[in-house]
């Protein structure tokens, strides 16, 4: 029980800026087994920002709302995955060589091409949610704000284990290099556990707690395996930078799916 205890204080700790006054041992021990709740680490940010949006919905127009609710949603992470997004985006964009790529990722400086991914993605966020703000009342956003992040932090995890490092031995990633496909499950069981709970906890029928659940992994798992397989096609596996891009990006596509299925 301290093992896990001290896992689920680590996933916090590493996943986000909020304050855990507690001290565990970032090893690889505990790293590992913090793999498997990486998406409750997720769950908290989604809660956090499913506050943010009732609370801006009531009481702020939805340009002004959309834009604190993002900022809120990048602070709580310390914006390391957004940081990570821009870093694979220099270097998976410049069309150099394997090393070159790989070097520019590891570059303190943001480039070009960094930049303007990130102003793309947060523009992208930005409109859909605009739009989920001014546009509708559906049952969905809120129990699906809050398992968005779930769901996008448990494919790190999943991506750790399915595929190579493109850095053996180096980095953060070393850090994780013991976790296996039963942290992976067992992490894929606590979220659609989170993901039906909170359907449950906010009025929707079991049957459509889990279908929305399993909708989420669907769409995480595609996204995620599209990116995944081109990432490591350009850079022979995968880093600490791409984990922060495979992030962004399934948080920017569930949140797409979400529009959808609240304007049907």
């Amino acid at each position: 029980m301290k093992l896990h205890a001290q896992a689920l204080v680590a996933a916090i700790q590493f996943l986000t800026r909020i304050p855990v006054p507690l001290t565990v041992p970032f090893e690889p021990q505990v790293l590992s087994r913090s793999a498997a709740y990486f998406s409750i680490a997720g769950g908290i940010i989604g809660g956090i920002v499913m506050l943010g949006f009732a609370a801006v919905q009531s009481w702020l127009p939805a340009g002004p709302g959309a834009v604190l609710l993002l900022a809120l949603w990048l602070a709580l992470s310390g914006a390391l995955h957004m940081d990570g997004w821009m870093d694979t985006a220099d270097g998976v964009l410049s069309h150099r060589s394997r090393e070159r790529m790989l070097e520019i990722m590891k570059d303190s400086r943001v480039g070009a091409m960094g930049v303007i991914a990130a102003v793309l993605l947060l523009l992208f966020k930005f409109t859909v949610l605009y739009e989920l703000l001014s546009r509708t009342e559906s049952a969905y956003v809120l129990p699906l704000l809050v398992i968005i992040p779930a769901w996008s932090r448990w494919w790190m995890a999943a991506a750790i284990v399915l595929w190579p490092s493109a850095r053996q031995g180096e980095g953060i990633g070393a850090l994780f290099q013991a976790v296996s496909l039963r942290h992976v499950w067992s992490g894929f069981v606590l979220t659609f556990l989170l993901a039906c709970g909170t359907g449950l906890a906010f009025g929707l029928p079991i049957s459509t707690s889990a279908f929305t659940a399993a909708g989420a992994a669907a769409v995480t798992m595609a996204t995620g395996t599209i990116m995944s397989f081109w990432l490591v096609r350009k850079l022979g596996g995968l880093t600490g930078d791409t984990y922060g891009a495979l992030n962004e990006g399934i948080e920017a596509i569930l949140l797409f799916a979400l529009l959808l299925l609240t304007t049907h």
